[in-house]
C-alpha cells in the first residue's frame, strides 16, 4: 500500500513548461514501475509516461506518442519520487495529471488498470 501525493501543477501558456512532482509514502521499490496519467473532463483517463528501475543499469521509460519529445520522466529512488517535466506545453494537455504506482516488479505497463495505487492528482491548464 503506497499514498501518492502530486504536486506542481497550475496554468501555464502555450509554449511554456511545469515539473510535477509525485512523493509516495509507504513501501516502493525501483523495480516497482511508477507512472503518470491524465484525464480531461469528459474523456477516459490515458497514459502518459513511466519508468521502472532496472538495478544499476539504469531506468526504462515509456511514453505516450501525443508527449514524446517534450515530456519527461525521472525518479529519484532514494526520496521515493518521481517527476514529470513538462515542455512545450499545449493547450490539448490541459487535464487532471495523476500519478501511480504499480505493485509488481520489472514490468512497464501502459494500462491505468495495471497500476494499484494512485494519488489525488494535480490541475494542469494550459492557455493559449
Amino acid at each position: 500500500q503506497v499514498r501518492l501525493v502530486e504536486s506542481g501543477g497550475g496554468v501555464v501558456q502555450a509554449g511554456g513548461s511545469l515539473r510535477l512532482s509525485c512523493v509516495a509514502s509507504g513501501r516502493t521499490s525501483s523495480m516497482n514501475a511508477m507512472g503518470w496519467f491524465r484525464q480531461a473532463p469528459g474523456k477516459e483517463r490515458e497514459f502518459v509516461a513511466a519508468a521502472v528501475g532496472i538495478d544499476w543499469r539504469g531506468t526504462r521509460t515509456s511514453y505516450s506518442d501525443s508527449v514524446k519529445g517534450r515530456f519527461t520522466i525521472s525518479r529519484d529512488y532514494a526520496k521515493n519520487m518521481v517527476y514529470l517535466q513538462m515542455n512545450s506545453l499545449q493547450p490539448q494537455d490541459t487535464a487532471v495529471y495523476y500519478c501511480a504506482a504499480d505493485s509488481s516488479f520489472r514490468r512497464l505497463p501502459v494500462e491505468a488498470g495495471a497500476y494499484d495505487d494512485w494519488g489525488q492528482g494535480t490541475q494542469v491548464t494550459v492557455s493559449s
